[in-house]
This record gives C-alpha cells, structure tokens and sequence, in this order.
C-alpha cells in the first residue's frame, strides 16, 4: 500500500489542545489513511468506502483543501496506476463532494495537466489512461467554472436547463458544441478502456479488469445526463434554426449516440456493472429533431445506483502524526452527509419495484426461451443445408470420378494407337532390309554374269592367237611350194590377207570391245565396292533396326500388359460407376422427395415473405402518409402565418426571398425524381420522404419570407407576391393530401409547384434594387479604378488646401489668419493620414488577392467574392468624395460663404468612410498580418486627425463669435422685452425646423440604406454604418456604389469562407 511522503507541515506540528483541535487533528488524520488507501500502486479498484470518506471530509471542510494538501505529496509520476486511481478519486470527488471543491481544483489545473502529459509521452497501457482522464477531467472543470447553473454531478431541472440555455440562439448553438466535446471526452475515455481490455477472459471479474472499469461508472453517470441535455438542446436548436445549419450537429450526434448505445451494451453486459450499477437503454435509433413531436417520444436515461451491505473494516495508520489525543477526550468526526441525507444504505425497496424486477425477470426469461427457439430453428435449418451440401458434394465427386474414368480410358486408347503405330514403324524397317538383301543379292548375280563373260572374251582371244598361229606355218609350206601352188598361194595369200583385215577387224572390235568390258567392269567394281559399302551400313542398320525391334517388341509386351491391367481397371472402374449411378439414382430420389419437402417449405416461407413484403409496402406508406402530414402541417403553418397580424412586424429582403424560391425550386426535381421512383418501387420510399421533407421547409420559408417580403414592398407587387404565396400554399397542401391518398398519389403532379415557386422568384428579382448593372468579371478593374481615383482625389484635396493656405495669407491677417491657418494644418495632416491609409489599404488588397486566389486570375477571385468587393468599392468612393467634400468646405469656410458646421460633418464622414474601408478590408484579411496592422494604426490616426479638425473648427468658430459680442447700451426696457420675445419665437421656430430635419434625416438615411443594398442584402460581407449627419442643399453626395444585381447562390453554396450566413425573419 502507498504512504503519503510529504506530510503538510501544520498536520505535524499540531498538538492536541483542546476539544476542536483533537477533532480536527483526528478529522485529517483519518482523510489521510483514506487517501493513502484509496490511492495506492495496487491493480484493484478503489474501494468505495474509502473514497465516501473523502468526499465526505469536503462536505465537513466545505472543500478540497485537505484533500488536494495530501494528494500533492503522492509520487504520481513513480506509478501510472496510482496516477490512475488519483483520477477516479478525483472524479468521484468532483461529481459527489462540496461544490466549492470545483473552485479548489481549479488552482491544481496545471498540476493535472501536467501528469497527463508525463504519461501521455510514454509507452505504458494505464499511463495513456491517464493522458485521457485527465483532459476529461480538465474539460469537466472547465465546463463547471464557464456554466456555474450546472454543478459538477450535472443533475439540473429542465428549467434549469432552459434558464441556462437562454433565448439567445448563438448561446443555445455555443452550448451545445461544448456538451458535444464534454461527451466525446467521457466516450473517448470508455473506448480506450475498453480497447485494453482481453476479451478472450472474463475481463471484469479479475482485479486488473475491475480497475480499469471502475471510473466508467461516473462516465456512465455523466453520459446520459449529457445525452439528456444535449437531446433537449437540438430539438431547441431546430425550433430556432433551418434544418440545413444544423446538419453538422446532426452528424456529430449521431455519432455520439451510436458510440454511447455501443459503450452502455457493452457495459451492461459486464457482471462487474450489474451489482454496482443499473445501466438505462437507450431507444435502437436517435431522436428525429427534424420532427417537433418526437421530443414527447423522449425518455430520460436514468443511472440507478443500488444500495450496496456496509463494509466494516477499521482503518491502518499509515503515517506517524505526532501524538494522539488524550485517552480521556472523545473522537468527534462529524458526518454531516449522513445527518442530512441519512445512511446510505437505510432503504429498502417497495412492492412497486419487486414488481418492476419481477416482471424484468420474466420478460428476460421469456425473451431467453424466444431465443432459445430461435438458435434451435436456425440449427435445424443449419443442418438440413448441411445435409444438402453434402449430397450435392458426393454428386459431385461422383461426376468428378467418372470424368476421370472417361480421360483414363481415353489415354488408353491413345497409348493403344502410339504402340500400333511404333508396330507398322518396324514393319515398314522389316521390309527395307529385306529390300536391301535383294539388292545385295541381285548385284552379287550380276557381278558373277559380268566375270563369266569376262573369262569366256578371254578364251576367245586365245583361240584367235592359236589360229594366227596355223596360219603362219601353212604360209610357210605354201611359200615352198610356190610354183606349185601358185594359184593356192594367191588364194591363200588373198584368203591371208582377207582373214587378216578380218582379224585386225575382229582385233580392234575386240579391244574396243574389251576396252569397253572392262571400263564397265571398273565401274561395276566400283558399284560392287559401293554396293558392299551400302549392304555394310544396311546390315548395321538391319543390326540396329533388329535391336530397336527387339526393344520396340519388348515395349509391345509391356504396353500390351498394361493396356491388358488398365482394361481391367477400366472394367473395374466402370463396374463401379454403374455402382455408383445406381446409388446416385437413389441419393436423387431421396433428394427429390428432400428437395419436394424444401420446396414446400419454400412455397411456406414465400408466402410469409408476401405478407411481409405487404406488411412493408404498408409501413413505406406510413412513413410517407406521416411525412406528408407533417409537410401539410409545416405548410399550413406558413399559410397562416400571411394572416397573422403579429408576422406584419417581420421583414425580409428580396434577395433571401429569391435564394429561398431559388432552393424551393430545385427541390421540385428532387420531388419528382422521388415521386417517380416510389411508383416504379413502393418498397422504398425514403427518396421521396427526404425529398418531401427538404421541400416542404424551403417552400414553407419561401412562403413566410414572401409575406415578410411584401411588408417592405409596394402595394401592387405586394398584393401579386401575397396571393402567388397563397396559390403556392394551396397547390402544395393540394399536394400533401394527394401523398396522404394511395387511391390518388399515382396522379399526383409535383410539376404544378413550378408556376408559383418560378412567380415568387420573378416578383423577388422584380424586387431588388436596380441601381447597379455591373457584371462580375469587370469587378476587379473596377476596384483598381475606384483606389487610384481616391487616391488621385486625396493628392488634389492635398494640393488644393496648400493652394487655399497660400491664398488665406495673402487675404487675410490677424485671428482670422490664425483660425484659417490652423483648420487648413488639421485638414493638410488629415488629408496626409488618409493618403497614408488608402496606400496601406492597397497593399492590404493586394496581399488579401494573392493570398486568397490560389491558382484562379485576380478577376476570378474578385468575381468570386463579388459582395466584398462591392463593398471595398463603396468604401473607397466613400474616401475619395469625403476628402473632395472636406476641401470644398474648407475653401468656403476660409473664402467666409460657407459653414464651420460643414466641415465637422465632412470629418465625422471622413472618419466613418475610412472605418468602412478597414472594416472592409479586415473581412479578408490574416489577423496576424503586418498590412492589417498598419491599415488599424493608420485608421487611429485618420481619426485623430479628423478629431483635431472638429476641435481646430469649434475653437475658430468660437474665436470668431467672441469678437461678435452683443451690445445693449440704448436699450429700453420694452425693446429688450421685445427681442426677448423675438428670440423665444425664434428658439421655437428653431426647434420645429429641428424636428423636421430629423424626420428628414431618417428618411434620407432609410433611402440610403435602401439605395446601397444594406436592407436588400442580408448577412452582407461589408459592415454597414448609418447615414452622416445632414449636409447642405448646395452639397449632395454623389450615391454609394451598390452590389451589382447577381443570383443567389444555392444553399448548399453559401459557406463561412465568403462571409455570407442565411438570414433570419424575427418572430419567426
């Protein structure tokens, strides 16, 4: 447990002295063992007896003086979780203790934040706790000390409420923003704890679980009676405000409502909620502000804190405190929160709230079994669908099979066709070889036929020789024998010679002969050698095809066994797909008489479906019926407002009434758009209540800003904007009760509403000033030509003063020298001061333009923001004419034929011109700007300067008067009786001419506002100002440059940026 290291100085040093010392000295020693119990560095939330002890201690003190003494010496940084359970402590005593404990904690603020940001810049899970429930805890201080009607447990009355909120609709608006960001520093609180917390595990049941969750009760406590109020505060909002300008608070609420209903289902969920605290519902969606009515449907959310048993445990000391008091003094601690309110735990409940439980017991066990019954149809439903997903599975896997089984076969087959093609392959290599033989064989026969004829030409040629050789010795008898046989000798010598040429004959035919034999024989051994080299390769060739055969044989057998094998698995597998079929013909009967019974169910669950589905169409009509009532309602509202006498004192301007008929109108698209859908889909009707919706508050604001329109208007336009107001009213009620009937909404013609709206926006433009034609693109040039004609006036004022102040020396002496000379000085320095400011005021500008326009050209930005250049134009001319008006009047006050009076006003105009142009210049301007400054400075001095020729003018005026001393030496009593009179006649005179240039004035004012579109324009950029004081007959001011006639913007267009906010009828 933690100890308190810094003991407060008087704690110690007290010594018992009497009665009240002992009672006090007792009174901070138990709120210091309570403090150091209820924060200490244990992972436990705090307990509730030691933080009731505490906040009773400020009721007793009437403060958090004792408190905040010992809580300052706690070591905070050293432990997050003790840092943590300071901040629960903290809360609680805020919400629960003495309401001047907001004051007391108002001077620790900077300590608190401190231990925010020293845990929020480190890694550690209760330190980024901290960081958020301190900046809780600054806000709800904050908030306190800013509304003191809310106390720090923000219980109010609803009158209370109203009181604080006031009348005033920017108090309302400011009020709200600030509970919005209170309640985002609860939520954000809650989140993060919830965020840290294991879900896996029953997270509120450990400590470390209990002590995150323990502060969330006071969040819860806080969160819905902000809900409480912030729900009252827009419903107060929308009665005052158009339903588009609070469509930001709208988002952010439902946000918020949407993370509180999350934040008190996961609560109340959580056991360690439900024995310490009972958590309201909230409704299943947020309020509809849009409707008035819906505020009666809202039920306050109301945190119920049961009565917890008594916790007996008597204290510890954890510090030393000197010496007790004496054993014979009594310990007196106050309790005066149980003197007033009783003991906490003194009540009991009566029958009405047994009842209450009993009947909250019985709705949850009935809504227990309702779910019950509900899980078990759904399993029901599970498994039937599982049963289905199987069935349809198995077919599937049977079906996938099958194809298998077909694919298989078919790789087979095409195996099957490979393996008989190899076989014709080797066929066809069989009969090459044997090919080849035979041509082996037919040359080796060819060979030998050519080596027969070869040796029989050899024979032949050995005869031949043998026989020449016979011939020889029977020439040799003969030539013996010559006379004998001389005749056989020539004979034989001619049968010699004639065998001879026969023989050399047959010799040279058998040469060539043999020449030619046995060139063919080489060719034929030539042949031979090439038929052995081709009968080589083909016997190798014959060897490998006869080893690819054998190869080619064996790959036969192989595939033949396994075709053999997959013919009998084909078998196999298509036994067993008729298997298969058989059983898949009985799973389809089964599933049809299944698929039969689902179908009936089906056809059952469909009907239901109609029913819902007209049950459905029946509601969408509802919705649309109450819409259009409520549109009826808002319309009738208008309606009757053109009768009101109390609706005479509200006023509008042409301008709004022609932005409102111009958003009116556009609607109407909206409407039919809506209109069409919802007969081509009645399902859905939301398009057409939406768009019902938005149209019927634009054309109920069209219709009352017509009728405050027409108030300032003439009398015929006002009469024709009367009754097209009241034709628009009839024809959208006409409208409502056709949507209100399903026999007539088919005919219903949302066109019709375009003639009105389009004849309200024509007498609105009809209405609008008309002295000003210029368009917006000339905008820019005109700006550039009004600064450099002020400009160049302010140099000729300059110039013509010092041409006068010459001109007075030369004509005049003495005091009338004197007083021209100074009213000129103090027009010369005011001129001077305006020079100065109309230069500043250009560098402004252009620092504004460039800054401002991003990627657009210098015209487009003036174009873009054409209201405030209006008035930077009308500014300037208003500059440049005072500074010619002021030279004009000083030159007839010193030439004597003008008033001094002329001059003052000409300075008070001068003054309020120049404050119009820095007025119009801030509009845009970087509040840190170095321009923005100097353009205010200068402004001070032209008003300076104008000052000091109001006083030059009144001290010369009565410099001069006192010369004029009146005389009345020589007269009688009667003649002073008689002027007296005279004078009297003339005071009344005076003082009627007074009046009546008064009245006059106000009507000149009122033209000129008229006249510069200061009543025409609402929610202008340039600040308007009221008319100068009157002039002279003989000097008129030139009109005021007014904004040029454009369209209004759509609303969805009007933003902050341009400086241009819808405005508001009163009374409205």
């Amino acid at each position: 447990m933690n100890s308190i290291k810094n003991v407060p100085a008087r704690v110690l040093s007290r010594r018992p002295g009497h009665s009240l010392e002992a009672e006090r000295e007792q009174f901070d020693k138990t709120q210091a063992i309570s403090i150091s119990k209820a924060i200490n560095s244990q992972e436990a939330p705090v307990k509730e007896k030691h933080a009731r002890r505490i906040i009773l201690g400020t009721h007793h003190e009437k403060g958090a003086f004792t408190f905040w003494s010992y809580a300052i010496g706690l070591p905070l940084p050293s432990s997050s979780i003790l840092s943590w359970k300071f901040c629960h402590v903290l809360h609680k005593v805020l919400r629960d203790g003495h309401p001047n404990v907001l004051h007391d904690c108002q001077r620790y603020r900077s300590n608190i934040r401190e231990i925010g940001d020293l845990w929020g810049h480190l890694r550690d899970q209760y330190g980024h706790l901290v960081n958020v429930y301190t900046k809780l805890l600054l806000t709800k201080i904050s908030f306190h000390l800013k509304h003191p009607q809310f106390p720090a447990g923000l219980e109010v009355t609803d009158e209370v409420l109203e009181k604080a909120a006031g009348t005033d609709v920017n108090n309302i608006f400011q009020l709200t923003v600030e509970m919005f960001d209170y309640m985002d520093c609860e939520l954000k609180l809650s989140e993060s704890v919830f965020r840290q917390l294991n879900t896996a595990i029953a997270a509120s049941q450990t400590s470390s679980g209990q002590c995150r969750l323990a502060p969330l009760i006071q969040v819860t406590q806080d969160c819905s009676l902000l809900y409480h109020y912030t729900v009252k505060l827009m419903f107060k909002l929308h009665s005052c405000l158009p339903a588009d300008t609070l469509q930001g608070h709208r988002d952010r609420f439902h946000e918020q409502f949407h993370s509180l209903k999350n934040f008190f289902r996961r609560a109340s969920d959580m056991l360690y909620f439900k024995r310490l605290i009972q958590i309201p519902r909230l409704p299943e969606g947020p309020p509809n502000f849009l409707r008035a009515s819906a505020l009666a449907e809202h039920i306050k959310p109301v945190v119920v804190i049961p009565e917890e048993a008594p916790e007996d445990e008597e204290p510890e000391n954890l510090i030393e405190i000197s010496s007790g008091p004496p054993a014979g003094e009594p310990v007196v601690v106050a309790d005066l929160f149980d003197q007033t309110f009783g003991p906490p735990n003194g009540s009991m409940k009566d029958d009405r709230d047994l009842q209450i439980e009993n009947l909250k017991r019985e709705v949850e066990a009935l809504r227990a079994e309702l779910e019950k019954i509900k899980m078990e149809a759904q399993r029901y439903i599970s498994q039937l669908k599982g049963q289905v997903n199987a069935l349809e599975a198995e077919l599937e896997e049977q079906r996938k099979q099958k194809q298998k089984a077909l694919v298989d076969n078919e790789q087979l087959r095409h195996e099957l066709a490979q393996l008989k093609a190899l076989q014709l392959e080797g066929a066809r290599n069989q009969g090459l070889r044997e090919e080849a033989e035979r041509k082996a064989s037919a040359t080796e026969a060819r060979y030998s036929k050519l080596k027969e004829k070869h040796n029989e030409l050899i024979n032949t040629h050995a005869e031949l020789l043998r026989k020449n050789a016979d011939t020889a010795k029977q020439l040799t008898a003969t030539q013996q024998n010559r006379e004998e046989v001389a005749r056989v000798k020539e004979q034989l010598a001619f049968q010699m010679e004639q065998v001879q040429r026969q023989s050399e004959m047959k010799m040279e035919e058998q040469s060539d002969q043999l020449e030619k034999l046995k060139r063919e024989l080489a060719a034929k051994a030539g042949e031979l050698a090439h038929a052995q080299e081709a009968l080589s390769r083909t016997e190798q060739s014959g060897s490998e095809l006869s080893s690819r055969l054998d190869t080619l044989n064996a790959e036969k057998d192989a595939l033949s066994g396994a075709m053999r094998q997959r013919e009998a698995e084909l078998l196999a597998a298509q036994s067993l797909v008729r298997e298969k079929e058989e059983a898949l013909c009985q799973e389809q009967q089964r599933s049809s008489q299944e698929k039969g019974e689902l179908q009936g169910r089906l056809a059952e669950k469909e009907s239901r479906e109609q029913g819902l589905r007209q049950r459905l169409l029946d509601e969408q009509f509802a919705v649309l019926r109450s819409a259009a009532a409520e549109a009826e309602a808002i319309l009738q509202d208008a309606v009757s407002k053109l009768d009101d006498p109390l609706h005479l004192r509200c006023t509008s301007s042409p301008d709004y009434l022609v932005s409102r008929a111009q958003a009116a109108l556009d609607t109407v698209s909206a409407l039919e758009k809506g209109h069409t859908q919802y007969l081509t889909s009645c399902e859905d009707a939301s398009a057409l209540v939406a768009a019902l919706t938005r149209f019927s508050h634009l054309a109920a604001d069209t219709i009352v800003n017509g009728g405050a329109t027409s108030h300032l208007a003439p009398t015929d336009p006002a009469d024709r904007l009367i009754d097209t107001c009241r034709e628009c009213g009839a024809r959208a009620l006409e409208l409502m009760g056709q949507l209100q009937d399903r026999t007539v909404l088919p005919r219903a013609q949302p066109s019709l509403m375009r003639a009105p709206l389009q004849g309200i926006l024509q007498l609105g433009q009809d209405l609008k000033p008309k002295s000003l034609d210029v368009r917006q693109e000339e905008l820019g040039a005109m700006v550039d030509k009004e600064m450099a004609a002020t400009s160049a006036a302010i140099e000729d004022a300059v110039r013509r003063i010092e041409d006068m102040m010459n001109q007075a020396r030369h004509e005049s002496s003495g005091v009338k020298l004197e007083v021209n000379e100074r009213i000129l000085n103090s027009c010369t320095d005011l001129m001077k001061a305006i020079r100065l400011l109309v230069m500043t005021s250009t560098s402004l500008q252009k620092e504004i333009v460039e800054s401002g326009r991003g990627a657009a050209t210098q015209q487009e930005f003036y174009a873009k923001n054409s209201r405030w250049t209006e008035g930077l134009i009308s500014a300037s001319k208003a500059v440049g004419w005072g500074a010619t008006q002021l030279v004009e009047s000083a030159d007839k006050v010193v030439l004597h034929m003008g008033k001094y009076e002329e001059l003052i006003v000409c300075s008070h105009e001068i003054a309020a011109s120049t404050a119009q142009l820095v007025a119009a210049s801030k509009v845009k301007a970087d509040k840190h700007s170095p321009h923005l400054s100097r353009l205010q400075e200068c402004s001070r001095s032209v008003n300076e300067r104008a000052a000091n020729v109001v006083a030059s003018t009144k001290s010369g005026q009565e410099q001069i008067e006192d010369r004029d001393t009146m005389d009345f030496s020589g007269l009688s009593l009667i003649k002073l009786k008689k002027q007296e009179m005279e004078t009297q006649v003339r005071v009344l005179e005076l003082e009627k001419t007074l009046e009546a240039e008064r009245v006059r004035l106000g009507e000149l004012r009122k033209q000129h506002y008229v006249l510069a579109g200061v009543m025409g324009t609402p929610g202008e950029e340039e600040p308007s100002r009221p008319s100068p004081a009157p002039r002279s007959s003989a000097t008129k001011k030139p009109p005021l440059a007014q904004k040029p006639s454009i369209a209004p913007r759509p609303d969805n267009q009007l933003n902050k940026k341009d400086g241009v906010y819808p405005a508001q009828l009163v009374n409205y």
